[in-house]
């Protein structure tokens, strides 16, 4: 087997906490102990919420906690472009449909159609935009309505057949109705999460992706994007979330301690590795 590439791709809409240096911790020892290569990427689509300082944060708190990376800081927002391309693709199969649903709606569709969750993933988007009529679609774009380009999910299976990937050595079968008709892009940004991650892990060559449990379920999507656009398959790794002494995953938004904090309170990198490695964990799933 070769060597593992792998990588750790956070945000920058916030400073670093300890669930992002496990994560990354995960990854470097993976790569560093199979003699592989670790890859670090910014994910900064979404530019009203990223920003410049965040970005220089990570790198430098990556750095003080001995994790080094190979090559150059990919970051999505140069690469557009990429995104675009791979839309094209999946437009040309068909498997692409704008939804001008808001928010509002949707929840109103999902709680008529009697509103239970799907599983542990949550709501499901109903499709309502998926049976709108070829006439009725020209005459909302012509107008410059908002729309989100979902995926059809049904349709896939027609398209690609069986598909799975393996995890931690295990065989596992796609399913891409498990989150339903997923955002692959929106009128203003040339891809979600979804495709973004799923483009950028083939051109970076990754070939282990280690992240979060509680992105475990968006390998289904992952996984066939990556058969109808033509990418390899890496493998897989989700490993527990850490969380706080109430079993509460840490977060950005509850105001989790930082790496910067840690460090401005005398902690050394070898502390503040030492408290990632005992600290309580979920599943997250």
């Amino acid at each position: 087997m070769r060597a593992a590439v792998t990588r750790f791709s956070p945000s920058p809409t916030g400073l670093l906490h300890l669930g992002h240096a496990y994560s990354a911790l995960i990854a470097w020892r993976a790569a560093r102990e199979a003699g592989g290569r670790f890859l670090l990427r910014l994910e900064d689509i979404d530019q009203t919420r990223c920003r410049a300082e965040f970005a220089a944060a990570i790198l430098e708190d990556l750095a003080w906690l001995g994790l080094d990376w190979d090559g150059p800081v990919r970051k999505q927002s140069e690469h557009f472009d990429d995104y675009r391309q791979a839309l094209a693709t999946l437009d040309a199969v068909r498997v692409l449909y704008p939804c001008f649903c808001t928010r509002r709606e949707i929840q109103a569709e999902i709680a008529r159609a009697g509103g239970a969750p799907h599983g542990d993933v949550g709501p499901r988007y109903p499709g309502t935009c998926r049976r709108l009529a070829g006439d009725e679609v020209a005459a909302k774009l012509r107008s410059g309505s908002d729309y989100a380009l979902r995926f059809d999910s049904a349709r896939t299976l027609a398209l690609t057949g069986p598909l799975g990937w393996t995890e931690e050595g295990r065989q596992r079968q796609a399913d891409p109705e498990v989150l339903g008709d997923v955002v692959l892009a929106r009128k203003e940004f040339p891809a979600s999460y979804h495709l973004a991650v799923t483009v950028d892990d083939a051109v970076q060559g990754i070939t282990l992706v280690t992240r979060g449990a509680d992105l475990a379920t968006a390998t289904h999507i992952h996984c066939v994007l990556q058969a109808l656009l033509g990418l390899p398959t890496p493998r897989y790794r989700h490993h527990p979330l850490l969380t706080d002494a109430t079993g509460r995953r840490l977060a950005k938004r509850d105001g989790v301690a930082t790496i910067r904090s840690m460090r401005e309170q005398g902690m050394t990198p070898g502390e503040v590795i030492a408290v990632t490695e005992t600290a309580p964990q979920s599943s997250g799933r």
